[in-house]
């Protein structure tokens, strides 16, 4: 898990994301309907930051740890059990 604790203003500005289920000091836990974006465009060989990027997400707050472990977590996933996972 990433070190880094967002602050309240990061709270508040992650927590407008229509693709951020729920987002604490700690973590961030993303829509089923990011992960499923995620995965698509991964697959067209786009990466992880642009995809972030993209999609309203700021990479100075997120973390690129945070970002890496994400990616690496739900591509596994994927690879496991295909979309039965979210």
């Amino acid at each position: 898990m990433s070190e880094k604790i967002f602050t309240e203003k990061e709270i508040e500005l992650l927590s407008k994301n229509p693709y951020v289920k729920s987002v604490a000091s700690k973590g961030i836990a993303y829509s089923v309907e990011f992960k499923r974006l995620f995965i698509a465009e991964d697959a067209k060989g786009k990466l992880p930051r642009q995809t972030f990027e993209e999609n309203g997400f700021e990479i100075d707050i997120i973390g690129k740890e945070r970002l890496k472990s994400a990616a690496k977590r739900w591509r596994k996933t994927y690879i496991e059990n295909g979309f039965k996972w979210v």
